[in-house]
């Protein structure tokens, strides 16, 4: 089991003796597993949260004429919510590891993406590579980060998870294609099929407070990647970045987006997997009548 930071123990055990008395059934038992739901939520987006709210602030209301650019002020700010991070113990080291993946892995695509013209970013700043402002690779690791932090905070399990060399097959695939579709045939319809056919009997187990959610695999792919769409309009609404049909006036950002957010998704869980591995558990019935996340051995990964 994924262990909790120092911080994350000392909140448990704050949140333990306020909800020690709370129902166990009825209207109210449902208000508070809504509650914790919610409130898991939100500690697990916390970098990403805190990285949005920066954008919108910097790129709407930063003084015109300050020794500093937009973009340079949003990466050093990246940076410092990342080392605030570390510093309070928000993540691990480990965790580190895999959002510096996110990093790196994004900031290529967003090199080549903006060099084909997918999208553009305000032309200031020395904080970039090319007409990347480094702040951007931040984005993909909040991505990463809210990733990391859900395994741990909802005790994660599965039934019938992929083996791990296919689904990496398939994320490394979904990878080249961002890149490959621009001047070869567009693969993506394959590889939502690829996606469906391998994640479409996983089941994913989440420990609420005393209730175990569980629900299709690919139902929480999908909401996340909601999820990301809406962050991604605020982003573009406050123009941290602009599609090419933005540019002479904001709109939401085209539906079909999803699509790419889904995938994506596909790189960001399976990069999840290479450090975290797919816990699989058992179905038994567990407290108030929902499947318990015990953890099966590892002999078990098919059970």
């Amino acid at each position: 089991m994924q262990q909790p930071t120092p911080l994350e123990r000392r909140l448990d055990a704050v949140a333990h003796r306020l909800l020690a008395r709370a129902p166990e059934r009825g209207l109210r038992a449902g208000l508070v597993e809504f509650a914790v739901f919610v409130v898991k939520q939100a500690w697990a987006c916390v970098f990403g949260a805190c990285l949005l709210v920066v954008i919108v602030v910097v790129r709407l209301w930063w003084p015109g004429d300050a020794a500093v650019a937009p973009n340079d002020a949003l990466t050093i700010a990246a940076v410092l919510i990342q080392v605030a991070m570390v510093a309070f113990r928000l993540e691990t080291g480990r965790e580190l590891w895999v959002i510096v993946l996110f990093h790196l892995a994004g900031t290529a695509m967003e090199i080549f993406k903006t060099d084909a013209g997918s999208w553009t970013y305000a032309a200031d700043g020395i904080l970039r590579i090319g007409g990347v402002p480094l702040f951007s690779g931040f984005m993909y690791a909040a991505v990463g980060s809210y990733l990391v932090r859900v395994h741990r905070l909802f005790d994660l399990g599965f039934r019938r998870y992929p083996p791990v060399w296919a689904t990496t097959v398939v994320a490394v695939a979904v990878y080249a294609n961002f890149f490959t579709h621009h001047f070869w045939w567009d693969a993506r319809w394959v590889l939502f099929a690829a996606v469906v056919g391998l994640w479409l009997p996983t089941t994913m187990y989440a420990r609420v407070w005393r209730r175990v959610i569980r629900l299709p695999v690919l139902a929480a792919f999908a909401g996340v990647a909601l999820f990301i769409y809406v962050a991604e309009n605020i982003g573009t609404g406050a123009g941290a970045w602009l599609y090419p049909d933005q540019v002479d006036g904001w709109h939401p950002v085209s539906a079909a987006k999803l699509g790419s957010w889904f995938l994506l998704m596909i790189i960001s869980v399976v990069m999840v997997t290479w450090v975290y591995p797919p816990r699989t558990v058992s179905a038994d019935r567990g407290p108030a009548g929902a499947p318990s996340a015990r953890v099966s051995g590892a002999g078990d990964r098919n059970a």
